[in-house]
């Protein structure tokens, strides 16, 4: 059922919640915002969020509440809030426990070329969510996708995130998202990690959320499936990618915005 609303003609996906899970009450208040708002609207709505962020800048850095609480935090809010969950995976066998709770295991940008993790996710038969490496043309990530098929994938999202631009930069080229969606595979956008400033904060990213809500509506004009958005409702509290994340209170007035890019395209 999850597969056919993401492949869903003129339906707009959005893959959504805050970065890392800082606590139980934060994901259930966050998931429960935007079923309501995606319900109204007619999105197609996932919860997304990290029970261990591996790749943080610094050691010091909170990475999350770990594997097995992170994983029951996700399973409350999936019966709880009744939405299908996200969340990335690092190593194969994350992949496998991750898979007895989330709908979409996720492939960090980080890891997109790693063989046997891709293989792990594919295997578990949970659909999965390849994001396309800062270091890959789109082009490239053909052979990412080649991978998961040969592994038995046939429910894949490909998402991009923006590709590296010189020091603490990235740059989003919306030529990607109708290459990308020559594989045959949803197209996602990832609006908030693409106005991310990596390592520009010294010991920490930063980022520039006041230009995130521009390039979602620009990936949406240029064809993409659905926008993947980080988001909280403090995120100058947020304990990761605050400088990046868009402020819950605004997440309706964007997607209706995004509605009408997708309306007006069609």
């Amino acid at each position: 059922m999850l597969w056919k609303s993401l492949n869903a003609a003129g339906r707009l996906t959005l893959i959504a919640g805050p970065c890392v899970i800082e606590s139980e009450e934060l994901c259930l208040h966050v998931a429960a915002t935007l079923k309501r708002t995606c319900d109204r609207l007619g999105v197609c709505y996932v919860f997304k969020a990290s029970y261990d962020k591996a790749n943080r800048t610094s050691s010091k850095s909170f990475r999350g509440l770990g594997l097995e609480h992170g994983l029951a935090v996700l399973a409350k809010v999936r019966a709880r809030i009744g939405v299908p969950v996200l969340t990335d995976v690092h190593t194969e066998d994350q992949a496998e426990a991750a898979a007895q709770v989330a709908d979409i295991l996720q492939i960090p940008a980080f890891l997109c070329r790693q063989t046997d993790l891709i293989a792990a996710a594919v295997r578990t038969g949970k659909i999965v969510n390849l994001k396309k490496g800062q270091f890959l043309s789109p082009e490239e990530m053909g052979q990412v996708v080649e991978k998961a098929q040969n592994a038995g994938g046939k429910k894949l999202l490909v998402t991009e995130r923006g590709t590296t631009f010189g020091y603490h930069n990235l740059v989003a080229d919306m030529r990607s998202i109708p290459i990308m969606r020559r594989f045959g595979f949803p197209v996602i956008f990832d609006a908030t990690h693409s106005v991310q400033l990596p390592g520009g904060g010294g010991d920490r990213s930063s980022g520039q959320r006041e230009f995130a809500p521009v390039l979602a509506r620009c990936a949406v004009a240029a064809g993409a499936s659905g926008v993947f958005i980080e988001t909280h409702p403090k995120p100058e509290e947020a304990l990761s990618d605050g400088p990046n994340m868009i402020p819950l209170a605004k997440m309706n007035a964007l997607l209706k915005s995004l509605l009408k890019v997708q309306s007006a395209v069609q």
